[in-house]
């Protein structure tokens, strides 16, 4: 049965991680150029897979001893952090993501969706919130409330950036969003440590 709360945390979790992005940035610049139907099309899709692909290396996690599990998962949650820390740092990201965006105004949905998974598919590799679904996937039981949450969020995210990104950093800056979700995988860490000594 699907545990409503571990899929809530995952939500809560990849939303926050996620917010500070690249890919948000991206969504946004490629939401503004573009149909935002189509770019979210390619975008969702992309997100979809890396989802999946985090699940599955999650699952295999959870093959080997729960302290083993429980150490690596705390590991990746402080990388987390000091990653996501680092990503607020950077003054980048709006450069970056206006070169993504070289294709005609003027492109159809089969162009536009491919850039959107394109820019996606190939960004999140390797990204601060696949670490963190892989996580969650090895921590909980439950892949597919781990998986449809941090779908969610991924998918929250990347609408958020293309419809009010450009308010929303205005109101909220993206250096006390990347803190505050580097703040939160600390406690996750430490709180994963805590019951690996209780163990």
């Amino acid at each position: 049965m699907l545990d409503v709360g571990v899929l809530l945390t995952t939500f809560v979790l990849i939303f926050v991680a996620e917010l500070p992005d690249k890919s948000a940035i991206a969504s946004l610049v490629l939401g503004t150029r573009f149909k935002l139907s189509w770019v979210f099309t390619g975008v969702a899709a992309a997100f979809a897979v890396h989802v999946v692909i985090a699940v599955a290396a999650g699952r295999v996690l959870r093959l080997l001893p729960h302290t083993a599990v429980e150490i690596v998962v705390a590991i990746l949650f402080l990388l987390g952090a000091v990653l996501i820390w680092r990503e607020g740092s950077d003054d980048d990201s709006d450069d970056e993501a206006a070169e993504l965006a070289d294709v005609p105004a003027t492109a159809g949905f089969w162009k536009v969706a491919s850039l959107g998974f394109g820019v996606i598919f190939i960004g999140e590799w390797g990204d601060l919130t696949q670490i963190m679904t892989a996580n969650l996937a090895a921590k909980y039981h439950d892949p597919l409330a781990v998986g449809i949450g941090a779908v969610l969020g991924l998918w929250a995210v990347a609408l958020t950036a293309m419809l009010f990104g450009k308010t929303l950093l205005r109101v909220v800056p993206i250096k006390l969003i990347t803190r505050i979700a580097a703040f939160v995988l600390v406690v996750l860490a430490i709180v994963t440590l805590i019951g690996v000594i209780n163990g």
